[in-house]
This record gives structure tokens, C-alpha cells and sequence, in this order.
């Protein structure tokens, strides 16, 4: 086994570990998570798996495999993009909503001191 080959196994052990803590303690939701660990499992696979890059864009027919790499990245960026966008629209209704029935209680108490 290579240096950088242990080395990539560890770290990417290390950041696992990291993230698992992070859910543990409160400071990452479960939801946001899942993308971190999936991708924290992919490079686990191919520190393991020095081929695997190779053998998936061949199999995929990808003539390089960093391209593979990079569109993947792309992708999976985009998509979690999309989702947050998702996540902050839900937010912003909720908290427009939440502003103007604050208003309204706000309306009925000075109608009520008065």
C-alpha cells in the first residue's frame, strides 16, 4: 500500500469521525449530513479501490477519469444547491408569516392597553 494511499484512508477516516461528532454534539442536522458522509464513504472506497476511478469511467465511458471527478462534483453540487434554495424559500414563508401574525397580536394588544 502507498503512502498517499494510507494516507487518504486516514484523513478521510479522520473527517468521518469529524462529521459523526458534529451530529453528536448538535452543530450538524441529520438531513445536511447524509451528503457529507455518502462523500466521505466514496473517497474511503477509492483510497481502498486505486483502480476504481479508472474502472468507473471506462464502464461509464468517460475517456479520463478526472473528468469524471469534476462532472460528478459539478452534479452533486448543483443538487445540493437546489435543495438548499428549497430549504431557504420554506424558511422565508415561514418567518414572513410568522412576522405578520406577530403584527396582529401586536395590534390586538395596544387596542387592548388602551
Amino acid at each position: 500500500m502507498a503512502k498517499i494511499q494510507i494516507v487518504a484512508i486516514a484523513v478521510s477516516l479522520l473527517f468521518l469521525f469529524y462529521i459523526v461528532r458534529l451530529i453528536i454534539k448538535g452543530k450538524l442536522r441529520e438531513e445536511y449530513s447524509i451528503v457529507w458522509i455518502v462523500c466521505t464513504i466514496v473517497l474511503i472506497l477509492f483510497s481502498f479501490w486505486r483502480n476504481g476511478l479508472e474502472v468507473l469511467a471506462n464502464t461509464l465511458g468517460v475517456y479520463e477519469a478526472p473528468n469524471l471527478v469534476f462532472t460528478g462534483a459539478i452534479f452533486a453540487i448543483l443538487i445540493y444547491l437546489l435543495h438548499l434554495s428549497i430549504v431557504v424559500s420554506k424558511l422565508h414563508s415561514q418567518n414572513k408569516q410568522l412576522a405578520q401574525e406577530i403584527a396582529l397580536l401586536k395590534n390586538e394588544f395596544v387596542k387592548k392597553s388602551i
